[in-house]
């Protein structure tokens, strides 16, 4: 069973992002935010999506930025470097250990079968489920990888998904994580889904996902950085469910592997920052079609001209 340093990150809201980018950077399995007000899961890179009352806080507490690192041997040097770049902010942390099995049991009791759009339900592969007229089950088990279908996030992009795949597709997820965004994609009927994650175990999360759905002839998952492995112009639909900096980078790949009309689904956004990836996707040659927020969050659905 794996072991995982959780370091603790006492924060302000103005700081949030620049402590979740300094987690990110370094590598984190999983990015946790407890907001005081708002309990927002800040996650990336195909990390761990999770929501239990372990997660609820006080409101008179700071919020609390959490990151994960398997311990390793290089788990000395990542603590090494979060350490100096979190002393130039002048936070408070400390660290903790955690195991597999306590991450997957603090959550699976809350976890079940949830309808999403129109017509799909994320099923957790542990719950029975009777599908109603016309409904698309997708029976998951994220592990340790993130999306469950419970996020904002995630969500958006499952009712963009319904909306945008006709048939026939060729789909790219990129940061895939468990999978669901790529198999939701198949089941919806797209002919083909390459899903990409840096991360291994997201990797074998996700196509046990989508073979567990019976679309692994359909859903192919690599294991790679963002587009670099992909060749395009080939997709009619890219989804990216990331965070804004990274949709940011994203966007000039994102606009070279789609086909003339093809489109980008790009979720994770803060509503905060949504201005500034329009303006990058904008500037990249996809035009703005379509924005669906859910709470704290955006998605955006942009054409390349």
């Amino acid at each position: 069973m794996a072991r995982w340093l959780e370091i603790f990150v006492f924060c302000s809201r103005e700081t949030v992002e620049a402590v979740a980018n300094i987690m990110n950077e370094a590598g984190s399995g999983g990015v946790v935010i407890e907001d005081p007000a708002l309990i927002v899961e800040y996650l990336s890179k195909g990390n761990a999506e999770t929501l239990s009352p372990l997660l609820k806080v006080p409101p008179e507490r700071e919020t609390v930025v959490k990151g994960y690192y398997l311990c390793d041997c290089s788990v000395s040097d990542r603590l090494e470097e979060i350490s100096r770049r979190l002393g130039e902010l002048g936070v408070r942390w400390r660290t903790g250990e955690v195991r597999d099995e306590d991450w997957v049991n603090s959550w699976r009791a809350y976890y079940k079968p949830l309808k999403v759009g129109k017509r799909l339900v994320v099923k957790p592969s542990w719950e029975d489920y009777t599908a109603g007229a016309g409904e698309i089950v997708i029976d998951m088990d994220p592990g340790m990888a993130f999306g469950c279908g419970t996020h904002e996030t995630t969500a958006a992009c499952l009712e963009l998904l319904e909306e945008l795949v006709r048939g026939g597709e060729e789909v790219y997820d990129v940061g895939t994580g468990s999978g669901i965004l790529a198999v939701a994609a198949a089941l919806l009927g797209a002919r083909r889904v390459t899903a990409v994650d840096i991360d291994e175990l997201a990797v074998r999360t996700a196509r046990e996902n989508a073979e567990r759905n019976g679309v692994s002839d359909r859903v192919a998952v690599v294991q790679g950085n963002l587009l670099n492995n992909l060749a395009g112009p080939g997709a009619d639909l890219v989804v990216a469910n990331i965070i804004a900096d990274v949709i940011i980078r994203l966007a000039p790949g994102a606009a070279a592997a789609l086909k003339p009309g093809g489109r980008l689904i790009a979720s994770g956004i803060i509503r905060e920052r949504a201005g500034e990836v329009c303006q990058a996707l904008l500037c990249a040659g996809l035009e703005p079609e379509r924005e669906l927020a859910k709470g704290e969050w955006v998605a955006l659905v942009n054409r390349k001209v």
